[in-house]
């Protein structure tokens, strides 16, 4: 029998990886537990096992007393005599016990016993193997579909990728291979349910996983990945940079022919990917960010982490995307949000800021008086109202020709006008210029 149980110990270290001293310690309890229940005896019980015999020692420890109260803990002076000569009272007496008195339901306790033992064991062993790999990409295989959520096999035990993980569209039968972001393991305590680990096909950091696996300078290191941002089955912006000058971080990204990327865009059933080249200046990232629309101006509010950014009217779709998701991805990667406004749009909002209900007092006005001809040449500019032309020309710019002919930049030193705005007289008065000369 000794050796038979050795036999078993053998087998399940052999075959279920537990430690000798974990199946030593479910092999004490179980035999405890049983004799407790075969000797109707108390907590007094202890148990030693020989890893090499297979010896079992069952022993009660009892208290030796006068009179007794509980029999399963204490012992008569006269019983304990007849086993220790020289023992008295208040002494503890060590009782050997049979252990070939445990019967089938000794064994049934020692086997239930035993078995939770193991399970305990095999569980903290899952979870201690798959807490530390937790935002690692796995690959297993469909064991069952049961309410939207898909079980996966993966070797060890079987992980859940739910319903909420899913990429839409994307359908999967019993068998199919599926590759998954390990999202989270959690430890079960209670009940038969062991460590559960759930898996996402949604996640942006299976994105970033992919890339590492297709992209050597990403896993060596020499390019990297700032951020990834994702609306998953329809687009994914992934920002990237590169720690030597000597290697150009998007085309790595894309590799030969494109070839790298598109390994991606398969394993995610046809996802678009935009690579972004990553860059400290929040301009230049806006521009790569919103790639392939054309910028042509930004303000920023830095306070509001806002930016305004102006398009030409043709470039304000590409921009914004279907549905808004280009530029709504792009203000996730930058952490800022974003104002789209095309150009068009844009000026006729500044003209009527600008002059909102002076058109008709700038035609009083020229009819009542011719008299001030600089003051009349900069109103015939659509986007200059009465107040901004006072601004103006109390700041040096007397007419059309001064503002055509300035910068940006000495513009925007007069109180009100912004980089924008700037532009927009500019542009403005070299038009009028070009138009009046024809």
């Amino acid at each position: 029998m000794n050796k038979e149980i050795l036999e078993v110990l053998s087998e399940l270290e052999r075959d279920k990886g537990i430690p000798r001293d974990v199946l030593m310690e479910a092999m004490k309890a179980a035999i405890v537990s049983a004799s407790k229940r075969q000797y109707k005896l108390g907590d007094n019980v202890d148990a030693e096992f020989d890893s090499v015999t297979g010896e079992i020692k069952l022993q009660a420890r009892k208290e030796v007393v006068s009179e007794i109260e509980d029999p399963e803990l204490q012992i008569l002076l006269e019983d304990a005599i007849l086993q220790k000569e020289d023992i008295s009272l208040g002494d503890y007496l060590i009782i050997d016990l049979q252990v070939e008195g445990l019967g089938r339901i000794a064994a049934s306790t020692a086997k239930q016993v035993i078995s939770q033992r193991l399970r305990d064991a095999e569980r903290s062993k899952i979870y201690g193997e798959f807490i530390g790999r937790v935002g690692e990409l796995i690959t297993g295989s469909v064991s069952q579909i049961d309410k939207g959520n898909i079980y996966v096999d993966i070797g060890r035990t079987e992980a859940i990728l739910p319903r909420r993980e899913q990429i839409y569209k994307e359908v999967y039968k019993r068998n199919d291979r599926i590759r998954c972001y390990i999202l989270e393991v959690r430890e079960f305590t209670k009940g038969p349910q062991g460590p559960q680990v759930v898996l996402s096909r949604t996640h942006p950091g299976l994105v970033v996983r992919l890339f590492e696996m297709e992209v050597p300078e990403i896993y060596d290191g020499i390019v990297e990945v700032k951020e990834c941002v994702r609306e998953p089955s329809g687009r994914s912006k992934i920002a990237v940079t590169s720690r030597d000058r000597d290697v150009d971080a998007v085309g790595a990204c894309v590799g030969p022919r494109g070839t790298r990327v598109q390994n991606i865009v398969q394993e995610l059933r046809g996802e678009r990917i935009d690579i972004v080249l990553w860059n400290e200046d929040i301009r230049t990232y806006a521009e790569n960010a919103l790639n392939p629309a054309k910028i042509q101006h930004i303000d920023l509010f830095e306070e509001e982490k806002r930016m305004e950014i102006l398009v030409p009217d043709d470039q304000l779709s590409i921009a914004i995307g279907k549905s808004g998701q280009n530029v709504r991805l792009a203000s996730r990667l930058l952490g800022w949000k974003i104002d789209m406004k095309a150009e068009g749009e844009y000026r006729r909002l500044i003209a009527e800021q600008t002059f909102s209900g002076d058109k008709s007092a700038k035609k009083d006005k020229k009819d009542a008086n011719e008299s001030d001809a600089v003051d009349n040449e900069l109103l015939k500019l659509e986007v200059v109202g009465d107040k901004m032309a006072e601004l103006l020309m109390n700041n040096g710019f007397n007419d059309i020709e001064s503002i055509a002919s300035t910068t940006p930049e000495a513009l925007c030193e007069v109180p009100g006008i912004g980089p924008t705005r700037a532009n927009l007289l500019i542009e403005s008065a070299k038009e009028f210029q070009k138009t009046d000369s024809e």
